[in-house]
């Protein structure tokens, strides 16, 4: 009977699960979390989990498996509304989001822009929800009043991204004011700049100064040899040259395009050389050129050989050849270098036979390129060019309308175009002008004795043989040869040493780098030059050196300065 009892007590007491209405949370959906969100457990106070209810009486009814929130027709279209605000809302990706009302933000942040806070549609839902159990419905006025906030919001959302757009069109007017046009500086088009190899090739020479060649005209002599090499080989085996073989073999050994524009070039600055000719008939085995065009032919001028026989292009002549053509090019650099003496101030004049180097401001690389000659072209044929001729040719084979138009057409294109301006010509180098702020105060009679003594020794330069220019240069190293020597001197304690071992011993002592036989000829030098300091005894077959260790070093290396000046001047 306890035991009844006691079972009745909890049966009472615990009778079963209870079930909490569901919630609606049909909020503003955010990127942080989702917009739906059922509940896990139910709200009881108790820790312990709850346990299964009991199994429904026959006169009770069932409880259906999965209760599902069904939503109304107007509560999804409001939904969609929704989702397209926060589209407008967030134009800038996940990156950068706008916070939503939902989703509660800084409100100092600087990249969320300010969106006044509206109740979404969620929240009008949550305040009409129904009892448990019971579809939720939406009445008209709640629907109204929905659709005018979202309104509302898009309206905010489009005012938004505006105001963005406007922000990046003022950002990219402010990139562009910073470019260099806008402070004053045009900046120059990449491609009309040559690079540094070729503005500068001259500068970049090894060896002593001399008369160089710019880099175009280098170019176009290695494009020359290359030409006559295999013009030569197919006019050995008595094969017609063209052009289409001569450019591709030209182009397979330079790597470097070859056009009709190098050709008159070549034909410019060495006439002579062939003989161009626009033929027919010519076998060929390319696709694209029937034997019935006109090829231009190329034909080496030879000179008849004694036997009568054919003439070669043998390698001498080759070799003959190519000297030629670049005696052609520095006599044409030489033709812009005398216009250059001549506007100078004072005016120089420099023989050419005896011009070795050019003007320390005459700037080589900047002589302008060879005007190419005129090729043959191969002979018009009658083509329609005019409208004239179109008119005459199909007058009757066309309606009075199209006739019209043409006569319309031919009257244009028979009046007169207006000539262009012909562009002047610039110099290929000016010489810089001296300010005359900067000589401002100083007397003119020293300005011309100045700029004589200046041209005098640029003429000297100019004019100098290269066996001067060697002795000059040994000139300059015997004041540092001489502390060296003297010093071989000291360490050796040797009133006299032979030749070879002072050329080894100032080998490895001095800085520049010399081989045993250019060491003698300084000493040599010095030799003559100071017959009072240093002389040489030659015994049998060698010659020994004796050193003057008394005399002063610094009067010795005085005497070679001023002997390098007094040269240098002449």
């Amino acid at each position: 009977m306890e035991q009844r009892r006691v079972t009745d007590f909890f049966a009472r007491r615990r009778p079963g699960r209870r079930i909490a209405p569901p919630k609606l949370a049909c909020r503003t959906p955010s990127p942080a979390r989702p917009a739906l969100r059922a509940p896990d457990s139910a709200t009881s106070g108790s820790r312990k989990r709850a346990r299964p209810p009991a199994a429904p009486g026959p006169d009770q009814a069932r409880p259906p498996a999965r209760r599902r929130l069904r939503l109304s027709a107007d509560a999804g279209l409001l939904q969609s509304q929704e989702h397209q605000v926060l589209s407008w809302v967030h134009p800038w990706g996940p990156s950068h989001q706008v916070s939503s009302p939902s989703s509660p933000e800084a409100p100092d942040s600087p990249e969320a822009p300010d969106i006044p806070a509206c109740p979404s549609v969620g929240q009008k839902i949550k305040k009409s929800t129904p009892a448990a159990g019971q579809p939720p419905q939406l009445t008209s006025w709640q629907n109204q009043d929905t659709i005018s906030e979202l309104a509302s919001c898009l309206q905010r959302a489009r005012e938004l991204g505006a105001r963005v757009r406007v922000l990046k069109s003022r950002a990219q007017d402010a990139g562009e004011s910073c470019t260099p046009e806008a402070n004053g500086r045009p900046e120059e088009p990449c491609g009309e700049k040559a690079p540094a190899y070729q503005r500068f090739h001259a500068l970049a020479q090894p060896g002593p100064p001399g008369l160089v060649l710019p880099y175009k005209y280098q170019v176009l002599a290695e494009m020359f040899r290359s030409m006559d090499t295999i013009v030569g080989m197919l006019h050995n085996r008595a094969e017609t040259p063209t052009f289409a073989k001569v450019q591709r073999g030209v182009q397979d050994m330079m790597r470097r395009r070859f056009e009709e524009r190098n050709v008159g070039q070549i034909k410019t600055v060495y006439p002579a050389s062939y003989c161009f000719r626009q033929e027919r008939g010519v076998p060929t085995f390319k696709d694209g050129v029937k034997r019935s065009d006109y090829q231009l032919t190329i034909e080496p001028l030879l000179e008849q050989e004694a036997d009568g026989a054919a003439p070669q292009l043998t390698a001498s002549r080759l070799l003959q050849r190519r000297q030629i053509f670049s005696q052609k090019l520095v006599e044409h650099v030489k033709e812009h270098h005398k216009a250059f003496l001549a506007s100078l101030r004072p005016p120089m004049v420099v023989p050419e036979d005896q011009l070795t180097r050019w003007h320390p401001r005459f700037n080589v690389d900047e002589v302008p390129d060879i005007e190419p000659a005129a090729l043959p072209q191969p002979p018009a044929t009658e083509k329609l060019t005019t409208a004239q001729e179109v008119l005459a040719r199909a007058r009757s084979l066309m309606s009075p309308r199209m006739e019209q138009a043409l006569s319309q057409l031919a009257l244009r294109s028979a009046e007169p175009s207006s000539p262009r301006p012909a562009l002047p010509a610039t110099p290929p180098a000016t010489p810089p002008a001296a300010s005359p702020s900067a000589l401002k105060g100083v007397s003119q009679d020293l300005l011309e004795r100045v700029r004589a003594k200046e041209a005098q020794k640029q003429l000297a330069q100019m004019t100098r043989c290269p066996e001067q220019e060697q002795r000059l240069q040994r000139l300059e190293r015997l004041p540092e040869l001489a502390r060296v020597l003297r010093s071989v001197f000291v360490s050796e304690r040797k009133p006299a040493l032979s030749m070879e071992v002072v050329c080894a011993r100032m080998v490895g002592s001095c800085r520049t780098a010399m081989s045993p036989g250019e060491m003698e000829k300084h000493l040599l030098l010095l030799s003559e030059l100071l017959p009072d300091w240093l002389r040489l005894h030659h015994i049998r077959t060698d010659t020994y050196v004796k050193l003057d260790k008394a005399a002063d070093l610094a009067s010795i290396t005085a005497r070679l300065a001023r002997q390098a000046r007094a040269e240098e001047g002449l």
